[in-house]
């Protein structure tokens, strides 16, 4: 319980992963943009690391996929 001064934890940063797990030929996951070893590494990553990947990496990887 909290008390009425104290903030909740912070939310951990959420999975790309949307269900649609396939590598293309280039070793990128249809899906989420990640590749094998991102995907493997997600759950021992720090919310900074999987932010950059989320907010930088993975948008730029889905628009030149495009």
């Amino acid at each position: 319980m909290f008390s009425a001064n104290a903030m909740p934890p912070p939310k951990p940063v959420m999975t790309p992963c949307i269900g649609v797990c396939e590598l293309d030929a280039g070793g990128l996951c249809r899906g989420c943009h990640r590749t094998i070893e991102e995907i493997a590494r997600w759950s021992s990553l720090d919310d900074s690391e999987r932010t950059h990947l989320m907010v930088d990496v993975l948008p730029r990887r889905a628009e030149a996929a495009r």
